[in-house]
């Protein structure tokens, strides 16, 4: 097996100093024929005679003199590598890209800078989506993935379920009231995600099943965040991602209906890379937004599985 190049040289580099074998057999805790071998490697390396040896000292040969020169810059280079990237494999420093749903992002950002501001040397980059893609390719360090995750290149933690929930601005509920079951949302004005077919049928569970409703008005987007703005003037019902509203929820400026009609909820996990090390600012990142939905599960008094997104 090949020797490491780096630590010849570094051997290379105590044997002129110390002018003796043994002494850099000591440091390093290895035997003197051992670095005998490291310069050996390098000689044969290089093509080149490294030390004049002789029984009372040891000297550089010219091409030895060269190369001691130039491998000092070299292995001064590396030293710093190894501190910036040890600093930051041991705090939570440098950046972090987090791959969000929009929904998600809605929840996620603004609590950010809390986070932020009691570790200053973190950075946080949101790259916001509703099309998976493959994490290497997009750079991502962490990411949220509703469904069961099959894909065995990533490593999968699950924080519970995500939950969608009907909401309506208080100014829709003083002027129309509310539905006392999913079959009533057909005299009501909905606010329609279009995502493709059957994306005016909404879905819920309650004491008898599961039930599709089919419902209607003259709003569709198939964007959530231009549903949720509608549903916010007051225009009329919306069926969006318990994380996108729950700020809302809490402040009054919307309010959940059907609440006893729940919709039926998917997994919701936080994956990142099985071929990379989870670095500490990586972890402090995944362990605040699992803290995050932990806070919002309190708050709203749900049960240990019903979360968000």
């Amino acid at each position: 097996m090949a020797m490491d190049l780096v630590d010849a040289l570094a051997s290379l580099v105590r044997v002129t100093e110390t002018g003796s074998f043994s002494a850099v057999a000591r440091e390093r805790d290895v035997s003197k024929a051992a670095v005998a071998r490291q310069i050996s490697y390098l000689e044969q390396h290089f093509g080149v005679r490294l030390l004049h040896r002789t029984t009372r000292k040891l000297s550089l040969t010219d091409d030895g003199q060269m190369l001691l020169g130039l491998a000092k810059p070299v292995l001064q280079g590396i030293e710093t590598i190894e501190a910036a990237l040890g600093q930051q494999s041991a705090s939570p420093v440098g950046l972090v890209r987090v791959g969000l749903m929009v929904a998600a992002s809605h929840f996620i950002a603004p609590r950010l800078p809390d986070l932020l501001a009691t570790h200053p040397g973190l950075k946080v980059e949101l790259v916001v989506s509703d099309r998976f893609g493959d994490m290497i390719e997009d750079r991502l360090d962490l990411a949220m993935r509703v469904g069961e995750i099959t894909d065995t290149s990533v490593i999968a933690r699950r924080v519970g379920i995500a939950a969608r929930v009907a909401v309506a601005a208080p100014s829709y509920i003083a002027r129309h009231g509310q539905p006392a079951n999913p079959q009533e949302l057909g005299r009501h004005t909905c606010i329609v995600h279009d995502v493709g077919p059957d994306s005016d049928t909404w879905t819920f569970a309650g004491p008898h099943g599961v039930q599709d409703v089919r419902v209607s008005g003259a709003i569709l987007a198939n964007d959530t965040v231009a549903v949720h703005l509608a549903a916010r003037t007051g225009y009329g019902i919306a069926f969006l991602p318990l994380v996108q509203v729950v700020d809302d929820l809490r402040k009054g400026e919307l309010v959940r209906v059907l609440s006893d009609h729940p919709a039926p909820g998917v997994p919701f996990s936080l994956v990142y890379s099985s071929r990379r090390h989870l670095a500490p600012r990586t972890r402090l990142v995944m362990d605040f937004v699992i803290e995050q939905v932990r806070q919002m599960r309190t708050t709203l008094s749900a049960s240990s599985e019903e979360v968000i997104i």
